[in-house]
C-alpha cells in the first residue's frame, strides 16, 4: 500500500467540509454527505477502472477475496493521523461500490454532546442493560463512545468492546478497554459475547443486537451484574422492548419479558436533526429510564403504556423524542418543519409550535385533522 492512497484527494475533500459519509458509485461523481446532503465532491464520474483502483489499493488479498465471492466487506479504515472511516465495499447494479463513514479520532465527551444529565447516570450503573436505538446515521456510536469515554475517565473498570469493525479507539485511563472486532478476534458477535464473560469485565458494549441468540446473551449477561451497552435499529423506546421480545418464539417471549424487565436500565432513542440556522445537526432524544413501574409494564405486556409513563416521568430525566422537539423548536435549534418531520404525533406537536409560534404558519395538511 502507498504512503497516499489515491482515495486521499477525496477524503481530503470530505473532511475539509466536515463531510459525515463518501458515497461511491460507477457513472456517478463521487458524493460527500455534508450538514445531511450528498453533494458532489467532483465533476467527473467514477468509472469501473478507477473504482477498482481506488478501493482495492485500501485491502488485503483475503479481503479482496471476501469482496469478490462474497460480495459485501465492512471494514475499518485507519486514514494516517487524519480520520478513520468504518468502510462498507458491496455490489450492485452499476458494478463495485462503497460508503466510508467517518469515524472522528476526537472521542466527543457527554458534556461535548451535550448530552442531558440522565445519559451521564446510566453510565454511572453498575449493571443492567441499555440501549441506544435510532435510524442508520444518527450518531448512535457517537453517544455510546461518550458513554464510554466518561466511564474510561471516571472509574477503574474493564470495558469490553466488541463491534464490526471497531469504531473508536478508546485509549485506557482510569479503566482498562480492551477492542475486540468480530472478525479477525472472534468468529461472530455471539461467540465473543459467550467469551466475554470469562474477561472479567465490568461494562461490555455490543455493537449490535442483531439476532435473538446475541439479544438473550446480552440480556443474560446484564442480569449477572455487567454494565452492558448495545445499539438496535429502531426509532422509539416501546418499539426498543417490542422489537426485542417479538425476535423470540412465542413460547420463550414469557422468560424474555421477565430477563428484559429485570435487566433494563435504559434506552436512549435518537434522531439527528438539521439546526436552523444550516450550520450543522443536533441529536433529538428520547429517554426511558428502567425502575418498577416500566418493569411491569414490560412483564405484563402493557409496552402501549410506556409513552404515557416517559411524559410523566421528568423527574427521572425522562422524556419522549415529540418532549424533546417541542423544547428544540421553543429554543430556536431546529425550525418547526424539521421537528414535525421527525415526530411522532404530527398532529399533537403542531398544534403545540402553532401555541407556541403564533406566527407560524400550520402546513396545509395538518389543517384538516
Amino acid at each position: 500500500m502507498n504512503a497516499t492512497p489515491r482515495i486521499a484527494t477525496l477524503f481530503d475533500a470530505l473532511l475539509e467540509q466536515k463531510g459525515s459519509d463518501l458515497h461511491m458509485s460507477v457513472g456517478y461523481p463521487p458524493l460527500g454527505r455534508i450538514r445531511g446532503e450528498l453533494v458532489p465532491l467532483r465533476e467527473m464520474p467514477l468509472t469501473v477502472q478507477e473504482m477498482e483502483a481506488l478501493l482495492f489499493e485500501l485491502i488485503n488479498p483475503e479481503q479482496k477475496r471476501q469482496i469478490t465471492e462474497e460480495l459485501d466487506l465492512d471494514f475499518a479504515y485507519g486514514y494516517g493521523t487524519k480520520a478513520r472511516f468504518r468502510a462498507n465495499y458491496f455490489y450492485k447494479m452499476t458494478g463495485l461500490g462503497a460508503v466510508f463513514r467517518t469515524i472522528p479520532s476526537k472521542v466527543l465527551s457527554l458534556e461535548d454532546l451535550k448530552t442531558p444529565e440522565v445519559v451521564r447516570k446510566l453510565a454511572d450503573r453498575r449493571s443492567g442493560l441499555v440501549l441506544v436505538t435510532g435510524p442508520t446515521g444518527s450518531g448512535k456510536s457517537t453517544t455510546l463512545a461518550g458513554m464510554i469515554n466518561y466511564i474510561n475517565h471516571s472509574r477503574p473498570a474493564h470495558v469490553l468492546t466488541i463491534e464490526d469493525p471497531v469504531e473508536f479507539v478508546h485509549e485506557s485511563q482510569k479503566a482498562q478497554v480492551t477492542h475486540r472486532e468480530v472478525g479477525p478476534h472472534a468468529s461472530s458477535f455471539a461467540t465473543a459475547i459467550r467469551s466475554a464473560g470469562r474477561e472479567d469485565p465490568n461494562v461490555i458494549l455490543i455493537g449490535e443486537l442483531r439476532t435473538n441468540e446475541t439479544m438473550k446473551l446480552a440480556l443474560q449477561l446484564a442480569s449477572f451484574g455487567v454494565l452492558v451497552f448495545a445499539t438496535v435499529h429502531t426509532n422509539s423506546a416501546p418499539a426498543t422492548i417490542d422489537r426485542i421480545i417479538n425476535a423470540f418464539p412465542a413460547e420463550e417471549q414469557g422468560q424474555v419479558r421477565g430477563m428484559l424487565a429485570e435487566s433494563l436500565a435504559g434506552i436512549v432513542a435518537q434522531q439527528l436533526i438539521k439546526t436552523a440556522d444550516g450550520k450543522g445537526r443536533v441529536a433529538a432524544l428520547e429517554i426511558l429510564v428502567g425502575g418498577s413501574a416500566i418493569a411491569s409494564m414490560i412483564r405484563e405486556g402493557k409496552v402501549f403504556q410506556i409513552a404515557s409513563k416517559m411524559q410523566a416521568g421528568q423527574s427521572q430525566g425522562m422524556q419522549t423524542l415529540d418532549m424533546h422537539l417541542e423544547r428544540l423548536v421553543k429554543d430556536n435549534v431546529i425550525t418547526p418543519e424539521a421537528a414535525l418531520e421527525k415526530a411522532q404525533d404530527k398532529e399533537n406537536l403542531a398544534k403545540i409550535i402553532s401555541r407556541m409560534k403564533p406566527e407560524w404558519e400550520v402546513p396545509e395538511a395538518l389543517k384538516s385533522i
